[in-house]
């Protein structure tokens, strides 16, 4: 008997006029659709007049999901994977299913589309031939602050996804732990209310803070790697951080070398943090 085949369908972010017809028909001939969430994609469906039945795949259900949803691949069924809006597993459920199926040998293939890093990138204006896909940072302040500080020497683009309730807070930690670099913000994409706004991270921290309406709705933010010159310099301050760490306690190494290198203490201390030295 033949296998089905897993098709990991995008679909669109905003505006449902992005779905492709290979995605509509896809979506038309599978015998079963996995959703993430079904209310929200049985609006598509609607929209498309596509009939197909629905099953919801998250990550609460998911590992639980793997065995029947492999059953009807081996059966023969074609079924599809959908997330709430564009390409699935990009921030998305889904990783799990896919590994299962293409370690149980059956063909899994793409049906590629709309994705909201890709847009942004697209309109952010900022170098696109190498670039860091970040996703959802920490939302508690000392793990995010944390991760920054990690990625502060990191020297190509960096994208990440941010919910509006924390959207102050990250434009305010990325401007303390990355320093005050260019920032494209892409809130809403293909939707209504759809923004770009360049600029850089203090200024566009000013602007969302005065205009609440900008502290609403998806948002990808597009961060400026770091200026090579700088990550040199920044590695000999480290280095000097570093050999202080290993022979004294956190705050009196982070004192030294403030005195050594003329550096931040915050930024010092972030990056202790950050190696895993703790306070003694």
């Amino acid at each position: 008997m033949t296998q089905g085949v897993l098709y990991v369908v995008a679909t669109p972010i905003g505006n449902l006029e992005d779905i492709s017809l290979r995605a509509t028909r896809q979506l038309s001939e599978v015998s079963l659709i996995l959703a993430e969430d079904t209310r929200h994609t049985q609006i598509l469906l609607h929209h498309l007049n596509i009939r197909t039945p629905l099953s919801a795949l998250h990550d609460h259900n998911e590992a639980g999901q793997v065995p029947f949803i492999l059953q009807k691949l081996r059966s023969g069924e074609d079924l599809a994977l959908v997330s709430d809006a564009g390409t699935p597993l990009i921030s998305d459920p889904g990783y799990r299913l896919v590994k299962a199926v293409l370690e149980a040998g059956i063909r899994v293939s793409p049906v590629p589309g709309a994705c909201a890093m890709v847009a942004a990138v697209s309109v952010a204006g900022v170098a696109s031939d190498r670039f860091a896909f970040e996703g959802f940072l920490p939302a508690k302040t000392t793990a995010r602050r944390t991760r920054l500080a990690q990625l502060r020497r990191e020297t190509r683009t960096l994208i990440f996804y941010e919910a509006p309730h924390r959207i102050l807070e990250t434009l305010q930690d990325m401007r303390e732990m990355m320093g005050d670099r260019e920032l494209t913000v892409c809130r809403e994409l293909t939707k209504t209310f759809e923004t770009v706004r360049k600029g850089v991270l203090s200024d566009i921290l000013l602007w969302v803070e005065q205009d609440s309406q900008q502290q609403r709705g998806e948002m990808v933010l597009v961060l400026a790697g770091a200026d090579e010159d700088l990550v040199e310099d920044q590695e000999e301050n480290l280095r000097v951080l570093y050999v202080l760490l290993e022979e004294l306690p956190l705050r009196q190494a982070v004192d030294l070398a403030v005195r050594l290198t003329g550096c931040r203490k915050k930024w010092l201390y972030d990056a202790a943090l950050a190696r895993g030295k703790r306070d003694d």
